[in-house]
């Protein structure tokens, strides 16, 4: 569990939120990643962090400001936004999901790592993934020999 939260030690009921980390990124859908990119970066003063073209989907990562990661994919549905937040234990926390509110997709292999998308009754997605390799599409990218990566 996330240090400093209450657990089950404390005769509390465990829940998903006791394994939440930070909100690392947001997962927004674009039609066409180039221009996105162009409007990030040139428009509002993002910083490109990485690119790639892979599996059919164009997907960059853009730094603003201090919060997650914008990830600006043309795979998504446009205008989407799905906020994903890293986890201590992908396992631990869908162990404390009910059934009955959250319909769960995955796992989804990631570079990070495993994740999971959760999606309620009325449609609204979140997702969650526990991060084994911090850093890897930054160490990607730095690689001049990945034939995925777009400068």
């Amino acid at each position: 569990m996330v240090a400093g939260r209450p657990g089950a030690g404390d005769n509390q009921r465990v829940s998903v939120a006791d394994h939440l980390g930070a909100l690392r990124f947001l997962y927004v859908g674009v039609d066409d990643t180039e221009v996105a990119v162009g409007h990030w970066v040139d428009g509002l003063g993002g910083t490109l962090r990485w690119r790639f073209v892979a599996f059919g989907a164009d997907v960059a990562g853009i730094e603003w400001g201090d919060g997650p990661l914008v990830l600006l994919a043309d795979h998504r549905p446009t205008g989407s936004v799905l906020p994903i937040w890293a986890t201590d234990s992908l396992e631990d926390a869908l162990a404390t999901i009910g059934p009955d509110r959250w319909h769960v997709t995955g796992p989804l292999g990631t570079p990070e790592g495993d994740g999971v998308v959760l999606v309620d009754d009325g449609g609204t997605e979140i997702a969650l993934l526990e991060v084994v390799r911090p850093g890897a599409m930054d160490d990607a990218f730095a690689d001049p020999s990945n034939g995925r990566r777009v400068t």
